[in-house]
């Protein structure tokens, strides 16, 4: 049997909270109850899975009290997750568990689930604020969720080893360049052409600028508002570790400001609110950071924009039910901002 299914046995499941999250809670005295929710449960033939699991948790105090804790496990049988727990780790010991800019709080590492366990955020992300139109909360968050990329950036990058080298560059950004520009031609061979000079042209910006950089830094990977979770009135953390490496903190301004404007776009439909909330963020970006926006940072973060946008294209053209009419104006918009013939 599968292995993946003992993460949705209670039985399992309560022993691994009692021996392996309990007793890193000293205040806790039992596990008193359960529940589990799963938002990834692929588990296929012979031992292949990817499954993300919430383990809704009651523990008593002892001093009598129930408190619940929101327990996860993210666990994939060909991408082992030691590196999420070892980032985790890393930024929850520079600072990330404390103040206004968290993170989840990494627990444990399994090798046999090839699993991550940690102690989950609760609260709402900022696309969903976007959904709903909330203009008050979205205009808190943004600025908010800029300074979060500052206290990431500003760790001293020499501490850190870089936990996905793959993730490092987009010409090998899983699943690398190649083969998307295969696929491509496989399918749409119309647009071939123009995605072989904007990957082209945009692997070769960055290729320059980190040879020549003699800093680098961390980068959470992927940066984008469904990961930016509101807490509470001051307090958001950001989610989704899997990417998080080494290269120019730029690209999570970029690849922000990307998928800021299109869920605003998508859901708002207002091009002069969107152009408010991207001058916010990088306002609060360049207040709060030591990092100076000039001319040629402003390249570099329009250099990841395209990058984002192309591997939104990408996502809708290729994906199991392909939507090419949602992707066709991202790709023309490029593009125009790169002087690429249509």
């Amino acid at each position: 049997m599968n292995r993946a299914y003992k993460l949705f046995d209670k039985e399992f499941v309560l022993k691994i909270l009692e021996k392996k999250v309990l007793p890193r809670y000293p205040d806790f005295s039992s596990v008193r109850s359960f529940t589990i929710k799963a938002y990834k449960d692929n588990i296929w033939e012979g031992d292949t899975y990817h499954v993300v699991t919430e383990y809704q948790t009651k523990f008593l105090t002892k001093a009598g009290i129930t408190k619940t804790l929101p327990i996860f496990c993210s666990a994939h049988s060909d991408e082992p997750r030691k590196n999420v727990y070892d980032s985790l780790k890393f930024l929850w010991d520079s600072g990330f568990g404390k103040g206004y800019f968290t993170i989840p709080h990494p627990l444990f590492y399994s090798n046999y689930f090839k699993a991550t366990f940690y102690r989950g955020v609760e609260g709402h992300n900022l696309y969903e604020f976007i959904r709903t139109k909330n203009f008050a909360i979205i205009e808190a968050i943004v600025p908010a969720s800029a300074e979060w990329f500052v206290k990431l950036h500003s760790i001293d990058s020499g501490k850190a080893r870089n936990f996905n080298k793959m993730n490092s560059r987009i010409e090998t950004v899983i699943p690398g360049v190649e083969h998307i520009l295969a696929r491509i031609q496989e399918k749409y061979p119309e647009y071939y052409g123009r995605y072989k000079q904007i990957y082209g042209s945009i692997v070769n910006k960055e290729k320059i600028f980190l040879q020549e950089s003699k800093k680098i830094w961390l980068v959470h990977g992927d940066a984008h508002p469904e990961n930016v979770i509101k807490m509470g009135n001051k307090k958001i953390a950001v989610i989704d570790f899997t990417d998080i490496c080494l290269s120019d903190y730029a690209r999570d301004l970029g690849s922000f400001l990307q998928q800021l404007e299109f869920m605003v776009m998508r859901k708002i439909k207002d091009q002069k609110y969107a152009d408010k909330l991207k001058q916010m963020f990088l306002n609060s970006y360049f207040s709060k950071s030591k990092e100076e926006l000039n001319n040629e940072v402003e390249a570099r973060i329009n250099n990841y924009y395209n990058w984002t946008a192309i591997r939104t294209a990408t996502h809708f053209l290729i994906k199991d039910k392909p939507e090419p009419e949602r992707a066709y104006p991202l790709i023309d918009k490029i593009c125009s901002d790169m002087g690429i013939n249509k």
